[in-house]
């Protein structure tokens, strides 16, 4: 509709303004449709409104008029799915006024009586477009008669419009990449192919990542001596401690009530061995039970030695100085131990070293020596250089609960460097291995995946 035409009619200039104001405040494309489907009615009083978000066969429906969302399962909207198809071949042909057709030759099955059912006469047909051509959706209003012709043009000059803000808020049209592909060329098709190809073939270094923490590599396990109770740990975790300094002590309230006991039971023991020994000149069974009664002394004996020898150890010193590294002490107060169960690790601070829980499905073949960089937590930005010097054969399950591969490196650099690793610091080893191509170091987890699950 030309300037002049609009002018002319002052209410049709009010409304075309009005709904133009609308689209250009429009934040996003949903909005966009919300406007053209609802605020429409003012030009063309029509019954419903409909968007279809695209140009194709399958566009979605985007907006109805009077409904704040579609509901997909509708009989109203499975019809109308059923119906775009056909509407869309004869919107391609004929931009505009489209009537009921009338039973025939290439009208889909039930869409007369779904027309009948929901629609009125016939339905406008307005094309909405790129400033290029290409069409972005449909508006669809349901009339019972093709709109006078200044509403007709004055809904032209909206949909120039609507397109021009829907073109805005969409952003640029991507490019399907069949299309970029074919732009190329066949040589530069084939060339691209090529190089793809070789860079699949380009050797590289074969890594992987796992978690790891440092240790040290010359450390003694401290362990409970006998069976009991932890009374008091007399240490801190990660503290420095000497030769000969008390770590921990275990409860000894059982073992001085058997020390007690057992004193007794000698002190009995040595009485009726001295009685039947005064007996023994007169009495000739009190001279056969000397034997027995001096046995049993010496059992009674050797128990309190025993009681005494336990009792000696229910403080446990440090064999050499080292660091006394343990969890926290609160988790041991209390605790039953047995013989032989480790308490704390008693270590050397100047060797430490790296322990690697290498994960059963990221192994990679590794030598001797093979090259390791620590990348510790407190300093990611300053990886330590280790080499691998102990790998395990056999996976276990680590602390994370993976089944995995525990693997031993030593630092390389020099001391003073390797004193920043304090150990207990967590952080990611990646290991290094052999070179191998760049396709088999992309391709060897999909294809070790595709095996377990087709068995080639």
């Amino acid at each position: 509709m030309s300037a002049s035409a609009v002018h002319a009619n002052p209410r049709l200039a009010d409304i075309v303004t009005s709904l133009e104001a609308r689209a250009r405040a429009a934040n996003s494309v949903g909005e966009l449709g919300f406007s053209i489907a609802n605020d429409s009615y003012g030009l063309l009083g029509f019954r419903q409104a409909l968007l279809f978000d695209g140009d194709t066969a399958s566009a979605p429906l985007l907006t109805v008029s009077g409904l704040a969302r579609p509901t997909e399962d509708s009989p109203y909207l499975i019809w109308l799915r059923q119906a775009w198809p056909w509407l869309r071949a004869q919107c391609q042909e004929v931009p505009g006024w489209i009537a009921q057709p009338r039973p025939g030759k290439g009208v889909p099955a039930g869409l007369l009586d779904g027309w009948q059912e929901w629609w009125p006469a016939g339905v406008w047909a307005q094309p909405i477009a790129r400033r290029s051509g290409e069409r972005l959706g449909w508006a669809l209003f349901l009339l019972d008669a093709p709109p006078p012709e200044p509403a007709a043009q004055a809904l032209g000059r909206l949909a120039a419009t609507w397109g021009y803000c829907w073109e805005m808020l969409a952003g640029k049209p991507r490019t399907p990449w069949r299309s970029r592909w074919q732009r190329l060329g066949r040589a530069r098709r084939y060339a691209l192919v090529a190089a793809l190809l070789a860079l699949l073939f380009i050797p590289v270094r074969h890594s992987s990542l796992a978690p790891a923490e440092v240790i040290s590599l010359d450390a003694q396990a401290v362990t409970a001596p006998i069976e009991g109770v932890v009374k008091a740990i007399h240490v801190r975790p990660n503290q420095a401690v000497k030769a000969g300094e008390t770590l921990f002590s275990l409860d000894d309230t059982t073992l001085r009530n058997r020390l007690e006991v057992a004193q007794k039971s000698v002190a009995v023991a040595d009485a009726e061995l001295q009685v039947a020994t005064q007996k023994a000149f007169d009495s000739f069974q009190s001279k056969s039970d000397l034997a027995l009664l001096s046995g049993r002394s010496n059992e009674k004996r050797a128990e309190l030695e025993a009681i005494r020898a336990q009792l000696a150890r229910v403080d446990i010193v440090a064999p050499r100085a080292g660091v006394a590294v343990f969890a926290d002490a609160d988790e041991w107060l209390g605790r039953p131990v047995t013989t032989g169960e480790k308490i704390m690790l008693l270590a050397n601070p100047a060797k430490p070293g790296v322990m690697i829980n290498l994960p059963a499905g990221d192994a990679i073949a590794l030598e001797q020596g093979a090259a390791v960089k620590l990348f510790l937590t407190v300093m990611p930005l300053s990886p330590f250089d280790a080499k691998v010097s102990e790998t395990s054969y056999q996976a276990i399950v680590s602390p994370e609960g993976v089944a995995s591969y525990r693997l031993r490196a030593v630092f390389d650099e020099d001391a003073g460097r390797t004193q920043q690793a304090r150990i207990g610091l967590r952080g990611t080893a990646k290991i290094y291995g052999s070179r191998v191509f760049l396709g088999y170091y992309l391709l060897r987890r999909p294809l070790a995946s595709l095996r377990e699950w087709t068995g080639w």
